[in-house]
């Protein structure tokens, strides 16, 4: 799809229980978005959360007309996206994590001039021009291992499917999120699944990234949640639930 004259830009942000850090992410955001020659909106999508995180996006956005606050009501992390990304209204559509963990001015590698041809651009942590900088080699080997499952089951030659940030086109967006399914942890290797089969171009956007010690994704606790998601997406795959007209 041609890029709109001018770029129009839609952030989506999925917040559950932020409150200590949204308002921080959404200065900085907004901040680097003022100088741009883009026609922007940064969507915060709070996900039934229990303390002030929507009261604080509301607030800001009473200062900031470009934001705008969306409820939804819990579903967790996959389905606050969903809501967020079709609900959007710019020609291309981001997901960006609230700890802003990929710094903000890493957006224009996702952006014509510097990456064209795509309905898919997905932040990846690893190969030769990717960066992580404080990440322990445990959180790292869990990433690896869990990437491991996703490229035997589902996605081979995908390295890191669950980079949060990601873009979109909008064309992109209505192809793939009425197939979405799965609001946990695993829906970005459901999304890339259904890329893959209604054939869409998927590029790999090589990003620097910051371990954040309070990421809400416990190894753990989501581990086996994950796997038993990533079942479900192979079997769906595999009954053709995910192509053109089913």
């Amino acid at each position: 799809m041609a890029p709109a004259d001018p770029l129009t830009l839609s952030i989506v942000v999925p917040a559950f229980n932020e409150e200590r850090r949204l308002a921080a992410t959404l200065a900085t955001l907004c901040d680097h978005l003022d100088r741009q020659p883009w026609d922007w909106e940064v969507r915060v999508v709070d996900d039934g959360s229990m303390d002030g995180t929507a009261g604080i996006a509301e607030a800001f956005a009473l200062k900031q007309p470009r934001v705008v606050v969306q409820r939804e009501p819990h579903r967790g992390k996959g389905g606050a996206v969903k809501a967020g990304l079709t609900a959007a209204a710019g020609a291309y559509r981001f997901i960006c994590d609230a700890d802003l963990s990929m710094p903000i001015g890493e957006i224009e590698r996702f952006l014509p001039p510097l990456a064209t041809g795509f309905d898919v651009a997905i932040g990846t942590r690893e190969g030769r021009l990717a960066r992580r900088v404080g990440e322990p080699a445990y959180r790292h080997l869990a990433g690896r291992l869990f990437n491991f499952m996703v490229q035997h089951l589902v996605l081979p030659g995908i390295e890191d499917s669950q980079c949060g940030f990601k873009m979109f086109t909008a064309a992109a967006v209505a192809a793939i999120f009425p197939r979405v399914t799965i609001d946990g942890w695993a829906f970005d290797v459901e999304v890339l699944a259904v890329a893959r089969e209604q054939r869409l171009d998927v590029i790999d956007v090589p990003i620097e990234w910051h371990y954040g010690a309070d990421s809400q994704l416990s190894m753990l606790r989501d581990g086996a949640g994950m796997l038993r998601e990533l079942l479900r997406i192979k079997w769906r795959a595999f009954r053709g639930r995910y192509r053109v007209g089913v």
